[in-house]
């Protein structure tokens, strides 16, 4: 009896159950939906935006010094070569030096340990310190 119920259940479950056809309504009226949405999607679109229309960005840049940003970009061109070169002495070639060396505000001692290579670059006019070990 219980399974004749079960077996009922699951037939008049098929015979029962309807389908629709899935149909895409746009809601954006520039796509064709509703034209009532669109003060609903222009003040959402004016709670997000973040760009400040009274904020001054003209002088982003007025700031820049020519002789600033060329000692800056020979600072990164050295630090790069440095790096290059600690990277090429401990798995290829090249060779650097243990030592004190001094590029702008960056002062940076390379010692030799038992765990490899130690760097320590301090920034001179943050304070800011570094360590980093390049393992043998």
């Amino acid at each position: 009896m219980k399974t004749f119920i079960i077996i009922f259940t699951f037939i008049a479950g098929i015979f029962c159950g309807k389908a629709q056809q899935l149909v895409y309504k746009p809601v954006n009226p520039a796509f064709g939906g509703d034209t009532f949405n669109y003060q609903w999607l222009l003040s959402s679109a004016n709670a997000q935006n973040q760009f400040d229309e009274k904020k001054d960005y003209s002088n982003l840049l007025g700031n820049a010094n020519s002789l600033d940003s060329f000692s800056q970009s020979i600072n990164r061109q050295v630090l790069s070569e440095l790096s290059r070169k600690l990277f090429e002495d401990q798995f290829g070639q090249g060779s650097v030096q243990p030592g004190n060396y001094l590029f702008g505000s960056l002062y940076l001692q390379i010692t030799t340990t038992a765990q490899g290579l130690l760097i320590n670059i301090l920034d001179t006019s943050t304070g800011d310190q570094s360590e980093i070990v390049i393992p043998k």
